[in-house]
């Protein structure tokens, strides 16, 4: 049996597939360092060369005589080649010296050329066809460094539409385009999963037809987002991904849990010793995650909620259920700050109901970590907080029932199910506060319920937001004076850490030292990623009960910073966040009973464009509709922060402009495992193979177990 034999039994991917998944380094003339280059730029297999697809059209066919040529269009011209003229001076270039039917000259130009290779390259009294851009010197047409020299039998293959690609520094566009067609050559066409009445009703061609006529446009409108053949591929990798969501969706709901039943005593107890009383939104978010609970299938629910919307408290409240009946709950965090936040946050409550807390991060160490992780494994350990370290193998629960998974997005799925494996089918409640567009949820949340909380706690108010330009910058560092005087305090957050040689931006270390010469050192703190959690720790304490009055931060104070005398927030170069992440960070004030401001600088040369995306934040404290605007302008993984995680990152698709597909391929993925679970049927078995293609290993899995 071959090694390519043995891995499709292994895997189980059909053979059909078996061409799409060869290396890119066994296409003809890849050698190691275009391979690596390739492989960096977007994959090792054929398919990632298939998927990487065009952004841009340059037209070869414009072919005029020499001396009709208009400057600075692109051009293809047939020539013969009449003279070389070398250059002894490094400066000078080399000039090949052409003519065309019609008796014009035309010259290429050379820098840095090697006689010998232009001379086998561009032979004396022979044809070539020439493509590159027209300019002209001392009144002859001349193209610099010719995109493309081929024999004349090579015309209709260098003159007409060429697709461009999105680069790397060594590799060119005329080299990648060579092998995204060698790969397509080698790739077999498969056989149809979508149903025929579909693919008629919007006149979608087949999938190997829409990929030839991506790399092989024949007008600009066919690498259009809105053209058949984009709108046929990307609703291929949607439809993957909702069918992966939805056969997900339907193993949790197939495979027997256990029922919870509903706490008595603990959370009566929590709600008499809260200072507020629920809202209506907290109330109806909690009874539907009970209603989860108290069935007999694995809860999986979001639980959207703007920033200071009490999400927090709801899943505390919803976790109490599994303490009561001596099961164990933990709350995850993507920053050790936020997991702290919610230990500190919560150890009051749960030492007046008698519950045992912990929190184990990275800092946990020796003695002290070991006792935590004895405590966690025994069941001593009722609630655990805590960061990525949870997922560990040698992290052991004795009984684990309810997992909080905050901020999802910075996770990933793959992690989630991690945390699932290491209890009995645990309830899994996820938190965010990124307000998430329909479509954005559909696509990441897909196998998910979800519940929100669309109110804010009475008392808080809509945040004060204005637009500063940083030539006011003394002005504005001087009128703080009476902020600090009143005993408020003021969040200043910088882009950067250290000042940066390419970007003109403010660096967090620069300004701490700026403000120093306003204020008293001791009133300012400085908080960013590279510091110790100890050190962050301890200036976050001063910021929060202590003498520091401004605290100078990156983004690490975005989420989970809970300081109610803070009242201003200045973001420093404004224009270089997303929207959602403004709203994030202006969500850190206006906790307390005094009115609070959102002060976005920005630069005195900023962009028309750049300008109302800020006047967006003035407009509006509405996060649901920062969130469709940021998804506008930035896209699905930039605004979630998921480039490197794949769940919101399609290739063929765009979130944006593909919304409709989102919520068509939604509703189609739920029919299909509805009418096919284990996608058995003759179409099932080809969209296995689209699962395969598009490697969505968990539904495979699913599909294997039955």
């Amino acid at each position: 049996m071959s090694l390519s034999a043995q891995k499709i039994k292994k895997t189980g991917r059909p053979l059909v597939l078996d061409p799409f998944f060869r290396s890119v380094r066994a296409l003809s003339g890849v050698g190691p360092k275009i391979a690596t280059l390739i492989e960096n730029l977007c994959g090792s297999h054929y398919k990632d060369l298939l998927f990487h697809i065009p952004t841009g059209i340059v037209d070869r066919g414009y072919s005029p005589p020499l001396s009709k040529a208009e400057n600075g269009r692109i051009g293809t011209f047939t020539v013969t080649i009449i003279n070389h003229i070398p250059t002894t001076s490094r400066s000078k270039p080399y000039r090949v010296r052409c003519q065309d039917d019609h008796g014009d000259i035309l010259d290429l130009v050379f820098f840095h050329a090697r006689k010998p290779y232009l001379l086998k390259l561009l032979p004396l009294n022979e044809k070539r066809v020439i493509s590159g851009r027209i300019d002209f010197y001392q009144g002859i047409p001349q193209i610099m460094h010719p995109d493309h020299i081929g024999l004349e039998n090579e015309k209709d293959d260098i003159q007409g539409l060429e697709p461009t690609y999105p680069l790397t520094t060594g590799l060119s566009q005329k080299v990648l385009r060579k092998h995204i067609l060698s790969a397509l050559k080698d790739v077999p066409a498969l056989q149809e999963w979508h149903d025929e009445a579909l693919l008629k009703r919007n006149n979608w061609p087949s999938f190997y037809q829409s990929l030839s006529r991506l790399h092989r446009p024949q007008k600009a409108e066919d690498i259009y987002p809105e053209s058949a053949y984009r709108m046929r591929l990307a609703y291929d990798e949607i439809l993957s991904t909702q069918l992966t969501l939805a056969l997900n969706r339907h193993h949790n709901q197939a495979t027997k849990g256990r029922a919870l039943p509903l706490s008595k005593t603990l959370k009566a107890q929590a709600l008499t010793k809260l200072p507020f009383s629920l809202t209506a939104a907290q109330q109806s978010a909690l009874h539907e995650i009970e209603d989860d609970i108290a069935t007999p299938k694995q809860m999986l629910r979001l639980l959207q909620g703007d920033v200071g919307s009490g999400k927090t408290i709801v899943a505390f409240l919803a976790a109490l259920h599994a303490i009561e009946q001596k099961g164990q709950a933990v709350f995850m965090a993507p920053t050790e700050i936020l997991a702290r936040q919610h230990y500190e946050g919560l150890s009051e409550l749960c030492d007046s109901l008698g519950i045992s807390y912990a929190i184990l991060t990275s800092r946990e160490k020796g003695k002290a970590r070991a006792a935590i992780l004895e405590d966690l494994a025994s069941g001593k350990t009722d609630i655990i907080f805590g960061t990525h370290a949870l997922f560990q193998d040698h992290v052991i629960f004795n009984n684990l029932q309810f997992a909080v998974i905050d901020e999802q997005h910075r996770f990933g799925v793959h992690q989630r199910m991690q945390l699932t494996d290491k209890g009995n089918r645990p309830d899994i409640l996820v938190m965010t506060a990124t307000p998430i567009p329909r479509t954005l949820t559909l696509t990441v949340y897909g196998d998910m319920d979800v519940s929100r909380i669309g109110e804010k706690p009475p008392g808080r108010k809509d945040i004060d937001t204005r637009l500063l330009n940083l030539e006011r910058l003394d002005a504005l560092t001087t009128s703080l004076k009476n902020k600090v005087d009143a005993g408020e305090k003021i969040y200043w957050v910088c882009p950067l850490v250290e000042e940066s040689e390419k970007l003109d931006l403010a660096a967090a270390q620069d300004r701490y030292e700026y403000l120093c010469r306003y204020f008293p050192a001791e009133k300012i703190g400085l908080v960013h990623g590279q510091m110790k959690g100890t050190e962050k720790d301890a200036v976050m304490e001063s910021f929060k009960n202590g003498a520091v009055d401004i605290l100078v931060a990156t983004t690490v104070i975005e989420v989970g910073v809970n300081v109610p005398a803070a009242t201003v927030m200045i973001i420093e170069h404004a224009e270089r966040f997303g929207l959602s992440q403004l709203h994030q960070l202006r969500g850190r004030i206006g906790r307390g009973d005094k009115d609070a401001t959102c002060l976005l600088l920005y630069p005195p040369h900023i962009g028309e464009t750049a300008k109302k995306r800020l006047e967006t934040m003035r407009e509006t404290n509405d996060g649901f509709i920062i969130a469709e605007r940021d998804l506008q302008l930035r896209g699905a993984g930039e605004m979630l922060g998921v480039r490197q995680s794949g769940e919101a990152n399609y290739t063929l698709a765009n979130i944006f402009d593909h919304q409709d597909l989102i919520t068509m391929a939604n509703k189609e993925a739920r029919l299909i495992v509805e009418k096919d679970p284990h996608l058995q049927s003759p179409r099932g078995e080809h969209l296995r193979e689209l699962l395969y293609l598009f490697e969505r290993d968990k539904a495979i899995t699913y599909l294997r177990s039955g």
